[in-house]
């Protein structure tokens, strides 16, 4: 006999059914705790000794087992550390303490509670004793080395114990046994016994692993051999080719399908160069790939298909006229480019920049042209690009590099001739990686771009006959070389006649539509419309229009589905207020008081025309000129140049010849926050300037826009029509402009001309004569007081 059995004791402890895991004394074991039961057992334990009994379910698939689907034999564990899981789940971790047998069970508390017995053996020291450890100890070391699971010196360092007891079940427990095996070893309690026990399952486990080295080994053969098969089928096929009796592979249709392709002379050459090599790379290697997709990227890119073109003038111009209103410059430059290819036969492609504020209608008639045209349509935002790569590529020695969005985009189209959108083109930026607006050059030039190159297909292709179109807010940000490529066409905003008109043709219909609506519940009326643009909006566009009246359509679904709403809603100017609140605009034409100091302006800005008050203060001081209102460079200078003027233009103005020595001036634009730019404000500033010094105040109900010089004269501006219809839409009926800009009096909507006063000027004088309330009285000129401005031919006939 080596042992005999001491002592057994019997404790009562919370227990817990566990699935797929035996676990053993002195072993630390970490899993998940979700079952109800299981969580309130363990919250039993982890309030009295953290002492918990565990024992394996015989159907680990059994949610709820009861006491019979259990096995008897389980351990006694010590709970180290407990975590609660985000989805309420506990996570655990257990280390064995002893095994132990069930001698009755309950389950009064929600969860199982069992009386358990341990057994405790005594072992005898001796020969025998010693034989089996080592045995068992060099036959798992044997097993590690010919597992590939388990760290050699980490198990090896695991089995150094006296116990028998322990070494069993640390064996036991790194076994790759299954669930009945390791609960056979668990129920042995005599140490001896388990420890003999262990020693067969070791010798078992340590045939198995031999044998599978063994089969191992043959499959590598067989692999080796596989290959050898593959290598020979290789020649075998290359052999058949040569004689005309191999079978159509892969590589023969993507051989037929690049000589159908269309591609150019240079390109057929470099993609059967290409085809050679992928034939002769192994199939599964990294760079066959590489080959494949170059290959891919070449055949998709279209080369010679193209889109029926109708040219057929009276149907684009019914197409044009159907999708948007007005744009008759710009629906002349198309019918005129259809034209002109009605008469030639290959034409080169068009590139057109639509240049005006947002909500025109930029990019909708770029889809119209493709439309009309019957060409497809694609479209690229250029919007925050800084990567010259987003448009040439990269080159393929990149790990997935790709072509450039051009190649991309053509692809796309499926055709040699769509209608192209480059959105956004005044967007675009630079930083280390390159200038994508210089890799436009190439592609927007008539001469250049039948052979460009993108870096990853690296052959000429002929974008000649793609129509492009780009769309930009402002055209100061897109460089000059860019801009002469490309014929500008700029749409300005439009007037409220207009605005009522787009909303009666497409914007109402669309909303109502989208809405869900239909013309028996709804009806918007002239009034209501005109409501809606003057009081609602304040825009070149009609974004903001057709948001507002979505808004009203919305508002009335909402009163027909939660109010039971049944008759007919009527939208006029009164409704509108109903269901949208407090006018968001005031209307200006009854708030334009003469003021000292204070002038109406007009600006282009790149969301259209915009009206500026300038305001002008006195203070005492040493004749500082003090500008404010985040005003830009130019701006800056033509405050300075005005004030210039009006210093030495003293006397003819009715001032003093020192008056600015005591006094500071004071110059402000409103809406600080706004950038401000440009030298189109020059007279507006002088003449609130002169009002200030003067004390006379200024008209309310006139405008002006025009740069000055120091000698007074009035240059022409540009934007005209934009600053028009934005004294317009704030019911200004007078406007200053220079006299040079009579040139550009065509481009204005003849309602405009006929319901507005424009004066043209030609020198300072002129613009105070008009704006200024009463005329001014100028100083007698002394000898010791000499006005030293050039006078206007007007002053010196005085």
């Amino acid at each position: 006999m080596l042992t005999s059995k001491e002592k057994s004791d019997t404790r009562r402890l919370p227990m817990m059914p566990i699935r797929d895991v035996v676990i053993f004394p002195y072993m630390m074991t970490p899993f998940v705790v979700g079952r109800e039961s299981s969580v309130r057992a363990l919250e039993d334990a982890m309030a009295g000794d953290k002492k918990i009994f565990l024992a394996t379910q015989h159907d680990a698939s059994t949610d709820e087992p009861n006491p019979n689907e259990i096995f008897s034999v389980g351990c006694i564990v010590n709970i180290v550390q407990s975590l609660k899981l985000p989805d309420g789940n506990i996570k655990v971790l257990v280390e064995g303490v002893e095994r132990a047998k069930v001698v009755s069970v309950s389950d009064d508390e929600g969860f199982f509670r069992a009386v358990v017995r341990t057994f405790h053996f005594k072992v005898e020291a001796g020969t025998q004793l010693d034989a089996l450890t080592t045995r068992v100890t060099t036959l798992f070391e044997q097993y590690v080395k010919l597992s590939q699971n388990l760290n050699y010196e980490t198990m090896v360092a695991a089995i150094r114990v006296d116990d028998p007891g322990k070494l069993a079940d640390t064996v036991g427990a790194n076994l790759q046994l299954t669930i009945e095996e390791k609960q056979e070893i668990l129920e042995i309690f005599d140490p001896i016994d388990r420890l003999t026990r262990v020693a067969e399952m070791l010798d078992i486990e340590i045939e198995k692993l031999n044998v599978d080295r063994t089969i191992q080994g043959r499959v590598k053969r067989q692999m080796e051999k596989a290959q050898k098969e593959y290598y020979l089928n290789e020649k075998i096929k290359a052999i058949q080719k040569e004689l005309g009796r191999g079978d159509k592979s892969e590589i023969d249709e993507l051989k037929k399908r690049i000589e159908m392709s269309g591609m150019t002379k240079d390109a057929l050459e470099k993609a059967l160069a290409e085809l050679k090599r992928l034939e002769n790379m192994p199939p599964m290697s990294a760079e066959s790939t590489v080959s494949r997709n170059y290959l891919d990227w070449l055949l998709g890119v279209p080369w010679k298909k193209k889109s029926k073109e109708i040219r057929e003038l009276k149907f684009a111009e019914e197409v044009l006229e159907s999708d948007h209103y007005g744009l008759d410059k710009i629906k002349e430059r198309i019918l005129e480019f259809l034209a002109v290819r009605r008469m030639v036969k290959n034409p080169k492609g068009s590139i057109l920049l639509f240049v005006g504020p947002p909500g025109v209608g930029k990019t909708s008639l770029g889809m119209s042209i493709a439309k009309a045209t019957g060409r497809k349509f694609v479209r690229m935002s250029l919007g925050g690009v800084r990567d010259e790569a987003e448009i040439r590529g990269h080159r393929r020695t990149y790990i997935g590099a790709l072509p450039g969005q051009i190649i991309q985009m053509m692809k796309k189209a499926g055709t040699k001739n769509p209608v192209f959108m480059l959105d956004e083109i005044d967007k675009m930026s630079t930083d280390f990686r390159g200038d994508p607006s210089s890799a436009l050059l190439e592609v927007l030039d008539p001469e250049q771009n039948n052979m460009f190159v993108d870096h990853y297909l690296d052959v000429e292709y002929d974008l000649s006959q793609v129509f492009f179109v780009a769309t930009a807010n402002v055209l100061h940000t897109i460089p000059p070389a860019l801009q002469d490529r490309m014929e500008v066409i700029r749409l300005s905003g439009y007037t409220e006649l207009e605005k009522l008109e787009i909303a009666k043709r497409f914007l109402v219909r669309k909303q109502i539509d989208a809405a869900g609506l239909t013309d028996a519940q709804i009806e918007f009326k002239d009034d209501g419309l005109s409501s809606l643009i003057q009081d609602y909006t304040r825009e070149s566009g009609v974004r903001n229009l057709e948001r507002e009246v979505g808004n009203v359509s919305r508002k009335v679904v909402r009163k027909i589905v939660g109010g039971g709403l049944k008759e007919k809603v009527t939208i006029n100017a009164a409704k509108v207020t109903e269901l949208l609140g407090p006018t968001r605009y005031r209307d200006t034409t009854t708030d334009r008081r003469n003021e000292i100091g204070s002038t109406t302006g007009l600006a282009w800005t790149e969301v259209g025309g915009q009206i500026l008050t300038t305001e002008c203060i006195l203070m005492e001081g040493k004749g500082k000129l003090t500008v404010t209102g985040k005003l830009g460079e130019v701006m800056q200078e033509s405050a300075q140049a005005a004030f210039s003027y009006i210093r030495s233009r003293a006397l003819t103005l009715g001032l003093q010849r020192d008056f600015y020595r005591n006094l500071d001036v004071h110059l402000h634009i409103p809406e600080g926050a706004i950038p401000k730019d440009g030298p189109s404000a020059g007279i507006t500033l002088a003449t609130t300037i002169c009002s200030a010094l003067t004390r006379i105040p200024v008209r309310g109900d006139i405008a002006m826009t025009g740069e000055i010089t120091l000698r007074g004269k009035v240059l022409p501006i540009g934007g005209l029509k934009e600053k028009l219809l934005a004294a317009h839409r704030h019911g200004i009926k007078e406007v200053i402009i220079p006299k040079d800009n009579q040139k550009d009096l065509p481009d204005i909507p003849e309602f405009i001309r006929n319901v507005m006063k424009l004066h043209f000027v030609e020198h300072m004088d002129e613009v105070l004569r008009i704006a200024l309330e009463r005329e001014l009285v100028a100083l007698p000129i002394t000898p010791s007081g000499v006005d030293l401005a050039i006078q206007p031919e007007t002053d010196r006939a005085h």
